[in-house]
């Protein structure tokens, strides 16, 4: 099937074909003519499947250009919330359409200016639409489509009171179009309750995983993790790559680690400001970042062309989300590989992973430290030989020709060859030590506990909650405490046991008026 067998009008024929897009995606095929007829559509697909055309195209044919406020699309994130905007923007290139966006962690002045200017299509995080319907700029009375986009996602980050509050506020003739991977009983729930006899259509699971991702795991215990990261960087050498952390401490350690041994890598997560995470997006898209360091949720929903690699630092805590991970690389047609470090205790949790994606990951042995030094010697070969061949360099170096003929007389043309080498080569031997901070592997209960698959909400604290799953951090108890608290409850009272028989002397004497009182003292090291 083709574009143009969808009733799509010829203006927004004209701007796909523009933009490069030619065959409708399955999800885009099955709900574009649905929505096009009015009705209301629940669609069950996997982020990268086209979800934001599926429901962006039949959304701007049915703007009036001449209304106010007719479309919300309310998204989990605001990487999401931004990329759908330019989506739309782009799809809605032959008509004259405002599409503004709001989210958290901005300015709301200037988002209630933007919609005191006018917009027909509003893209928003939940927390912001609400924040902003309160403060009474925002009017949803006369809107006619409403889309929640990653339902799942937002109801696992907290946000099912704020979507009912904003369903409220629309008109009951509205169309609603819910967009999810997963359909847990809450998103059934809000299709009964907010939707008219919805059309469900479901992508199925064999399109969720891409074939042409190539899956490996690593075992590797918590102190070896970092190391065989940077021997995989340097013997694969991706050109575009995603690590996964499972916190925002992690992310932070790993991208700090990742630049002391010269990688070009940024991290993104919950905790940084909207600027920073927009200038590192864009720096990735653009080919100045080489590896992009990311939770779960702060990657959810991007759609970056040319990522060859994901790298699972940690392996994730539901197997939805290896999808999604996984998801980021293989797109439009072409080959990727997604690379798992697990520990051994873990192992219940890829076979759990596997019966999901219906492929079973390979065992990759770790490369060693000769094998990453002579991938890195190669490298930094051919980066010579670039340089050597390239005319405006060549161009530039004239102007260091004396200094170049002074030290040719000084020493011999090998040595200072080798040294430009040097300079290029990461060496394992002379790398600097990169510690990374421990985090407790997952808890093993034959793949199941912490799921929320077959049996529901998962168990323990990998279950749903409030806030982002993956930037809550560890949950820490006087089990595993650290050295500085002295090992927690158990080892205060070895130690306070300890400290009674270190002394092994008796009690001071008492005094007369203690003995007169009936005092009693213990020995507590007082001399």
């Amino acid at each position: 099937m083709k574009f143009n067998e969808l009733g799509l009008s010829e203006s927004t024929l004209t701007t796909l074909a523009a933009i490069g897009y030619e065959t409708p995606t399955p999800i885009q095929e099955q709900t574009i003519q649905l929505a096009l007829a009015g009705h209301d559509v629940i669609g069950q697909a996997q982020t990268g499947t086209g979800k934001t055309a599926a429901f962006g195209l039949p959304t701007i044919e049915k703007i009036d250009e001449h209304g106010g406020l007719q479309a919300l699309i309310i998204a989990p994130t605001r990487e999401l919330a931004v990329q759908n905007q330019e989506e739309l923007f782009r799809f809605g290139k032959g008509k004259s359409l405002k599409v503004r966006i709001v989210y958290g962690g901005s300015s709301i002045e200037k988002q209630i200016k933007a919609l005191k200017s006018g917009a027909h299509i509003v893209v928003g995080t939940p927390g912001r639409i609400v924040d902003l319907i309160k403060r009474k700029a925002l009017n949803l009375s006369g809107l006619t489509t409403l889309i929640l986009d990653e339902a799942d996602e937002m109801l696992n980050m907290g946000f099912l009171e704020d979507i009912e509050f904003i369903i409220n506020q629309t008109p009951e003739t509205r169309q609603t179009l819910l967009f999810s991977a997963t359909m847990p009983n809450d998103i059934k729930k809000i299709g009964v309750k907010f939707m008219k006899n919805p059309q469900h259509v479901k992508v199925a699971s064999k399109e969720m995983t891409a074939d042409n991702i190539d899956q490996y795991f690593i075992k590797a215990k918590e102190f070896e993790k970092f190391d065989i990261l940077t021997r995989l960087l340097d013997v694969e050498r991706p050109e575009l790559a995603i690590i996964f952390g499972r916190t925002k401490r992690r992310v932070d350690e790993i991208t700090r680690g990742l630049k002391i041994r010269g990688y070009r890598a940024e991290g993104i997560h919950g905790d940084l400001d909207q600027g920073k995470r927009l200038s590192v997006l864009r720096d990735f898209k653009a080919g100045r970042l080489d590896i992009l360091v990311a939770t779960d949720v702060a990657a959810r929903g991007l759609d970056i062309s040319g990522v060859t690699h994901v790298y699972n630092y940690d392996i994730t805590q539901d197997q939805e989300s290896y999808v999604h991970r996984i998801g980021r690389t293989g797109r439009a047609g072409k080959s990727g590989r997604s690379v798992t470090l697990v520990s051994y205790n873990e192992m219940g949790y890829l076979r759990a992973i596997e019966n999901l994606t219906k492929k079973p990951m390979k065992g990759l042995k770790p490369p060693t430290k000769e094998e990453a030094y002579r991938a890195s010697l190669g490298v930094a070969m051919d980066e010579v030989k670039r340089d050597l061949t390239n005319d405006e360099l060549a161009d530039k170096l004239v102007k260091f020709d004396k200094q170049a003929a002074k030290l040719l007389e000084e020493f011999d043309a090998k040595t200072l060859v080798a040294l430009l080498i040097q300079g290029r080569v990461k060496d394992p031997d002379t790398m600097e030590k990169v510690d990374i901070a421990a985090e407790r592997p997952l808890p093993f209960n034959n793949g199941e506990a912490g799921f929320k698959g077959k049996k529901g909400k998962g168990s323990g604290r990998f279950g749903k909650g409030r806030g982002d799953r993956d930037d809550r951090g560890p949950k820490r108890n006087w089990r595993d405490r650290d050295d500085n608290n002295r090992g927690g409850y158990r080892g205060k009272r070895d130690d306070r046991r300890d400290e009674h028989k270190s002394d092994n002397k008796k009690p001071r004497p008492r005094t007369g008026a203690e003995k007169k009182a009936g005092f009693v003292m213990r020995n507590r090291g007082d001399k």
